[in-house]
């Protein structure tokens, strides 16, 4: 039988003509599949399963309906199996939240998976085949991520890029177009061996499989070569301890516990000077307090901070603003030796349904934080200058899984401090990627990288992304460890945020379209 160009046959064939039930069922199975290669599991291979499936799905669809479906479909899979973990936040507090557990996260991937549907469709719409149906997949896929994690303040957690995270020479492709470009060349090769159902001669079809994978060597190449040129060096006179307690989520803000937990605290920060430590961070809201109103607390904390150092300290903040409304804020103190706070940032990208309700004179519903009042946003990232250190920028949790968004516009960081909690998602997926996807604003930045949780994972991270010290999930301790300097030139995703990217996506659709023209003429012929 003679097969029109791009025409596909076996297994691609078979695939593509599934209809009905089965077809959703297979979608779904791929989007899980996809999932399995982002931390902690980060099963690579199955990326090559699930992207040339989903293409071949989506070329085989016959209407822009079934094309969105087999995307939404597979993002139900993909996100039900990448973020099953909120679940475990609503946990916490099972007495209320449990009821509730299942359409959250439900409701979560439904809504997540549009952006797939979309992509999908897009896919569809363009009429790629071969090469070209991958090149249009990679492209979708990846401006998809990207739109995910702008439209109604963006949830970028866990791109596809962070599934490289076991491969510190992968990761730096991040340096030059960001993590979104990394995503891209990743699913580019992934869909690459959908060519392998065409007809034609082996070349048109073994060729792009050939030439996407060459092209993810050249990528650990140039990382392989970048890291063999990078420095180890560390600031001078700079050690830090990073305390990671490991207090149970439900525990934090019980009754009779806040004086256990300064306790701990205040004993695992003891003799850090004469330990040769510095400076002292604590995780984000470490102590069930708000410790800049409460003078007992820093007067204590004033009898362990080294001298000519400071003590980091996530921690709630209030204050009476105009008509006598108290309104809070989720901050970080830098706490001198005198007990004085010299320092303050608050969280500026708060977490939707965690430390504000959306919509809140439109929707009635509680919010899953501590109190009942919602969190105030503070100004965005913020340069600090402060004695002994280099200049930081401060994460606060949530904050540090936004490419492009973590470093002021008038002043460049020489390291990031990001604080968080993961202690809200207990042993799942979700400390591990919320990890993962703050390394990558190491690389993309050039900047280190110092990560403080209440629970897993802390860790030092250099300019390249490399960890040089770590802290594990449900580990408890304190981790003494230098501070890596920053690269003295930026890299090119901290010059031109996007930029690159974006020309990278310009030049893939008029790859696309040129094949399209070309498959085309074959066609008439």
């Amino acid at each position: 039988m003679i097969r029109r160009p791009g025409e596909l046959a076996g297994l691609g064939g078979r695939i593509a003509r599934i209809s009905g039930w089965r077809r959703a069922l297979l979608a779904v199975g791929l989007g899980v599949a996809a999932a399995a290669a982002l931390p902690p599991i980060h099963a690579l291979p199955l990326l090559i399963v699930a992207f040339t499936g989903l293409a071949w799905m989506a070329a085989g669809s016959r209407s822009v309906w079934r094309a969105f479906l087999v995307g939404w479909w597979f993002g139900i899979g993909h996100f039900l199996a990448a973020f099953y973990w909120i679940g475990a936040a609503l946990l916490t507090d099972p007495e209320r939240y449990a009821i509730v557990v299942v359409p959250v996260v439900l409701g979560m991937a439904a809504g997540l998976a549009l952006f797939i549907g979309a992509a999908v469709t897009l896919v569809h719409l363009s009429r790629a085949r071969g090469a070209g149906l991958a090149l249009a997949l990679a492209i979708a896929w990846s401006l998809a991520e990207w739109l995910r994690g702008h439209i109604l303040s963006g949830f970028p957690m866990t791109p596809l890029g962070t599934a490289w995270a076991p491969l510190d020479a992968m990761l730096q492709v991040s340096a030059l177009g960001g993590v979104w470009s990394l995503g891209l060349i990743t699913v580019l090769a992934a869909a690459m061996p959908s060519c392998l159902a065409t007809g034609g001669k082996p070349v048109r079809r073994w060729g792009p499989v050939v030439g996407a994978a060459a092209m993810l060597v050249a990528a650990g190449l140039y990382g392989a070569v970048r890291l063999a040129g990078a420095s180890e060096a560390n600031v001078p006179e700079v050690r830090l301890r990073l305390v990671q307690p490991s207090i149970a989520q439900e525990l934090k803000w019980q009754a009779g516990q806040g004086e256990a937990i300064v306790e701990h605290y205040l004993a695992a920060s003891a003799n850090a000077a004469a330990e040769g430590v510095s400076h002292i961070v604590w995780p984000e809201s470490a102590l069930p307090y708000r410790v800049a109103e409460e003078p007992a607390l820093l007067e204590a904390i004033a009898r362990i901070v080294p001298r000519d150092g400071l003590l980091f300290t996530g921690s709630v903040r209030s204050a009476i603003r105009d008509g006598g409304e108290r309104r809070y804020w989720n901050s970080l103190f830098a706490i001198d030796a005198q007990g004085a706070p010299i320092a303050v940032y608050d969280k500026a990208h708060l977490v939707p349904f965690g430390e504000y309700i959306p919509f809140r004179s439109l929707v009635s519903a509680v919010k899953l934080t501590y109190g009942a009042v919602d969190f105030s946003a503070g100004s965005g990232p913020v340069t600090l200058l402060l004695p002994g250190l280099p200049a930081l920028s401060v994460l606060i949790c949530y904050e540090a899984i936004f490419p492009g968004a973590v470093v002021a516009d008038d002043a460049r960081p020489e390291w990031f401090l990001n604080i968080t909690n993961d202690a809200w998602f207990g042993m799942t997926s979700g400390p591990y990627q919320h990890f993962a996807s703050a390394r990558l604003r190491a690389v993309e930045e050039g900047v280190p990288l110092v990560r403080a949780a209440n629970n897993g994972i802390s860790a030092v991270l250099d300019a390249h992304g490399r960890i040089t010290a770590r802290l594990g999930l449900n580990e408890q301790g304190v981790l003494d460890a230098p501070l890596p300097v920053a690269l003295e030139t930026p890299p090119l995703y901290a010059r031109f945020g996007d930029g690159l990217y974006f020309i990278l996506l310009l030049v893939g659709a008029l790859v696309v379209l040129t094949l399209n023209y070309r498959s085309q003429i074959l066609t008439k012929k």
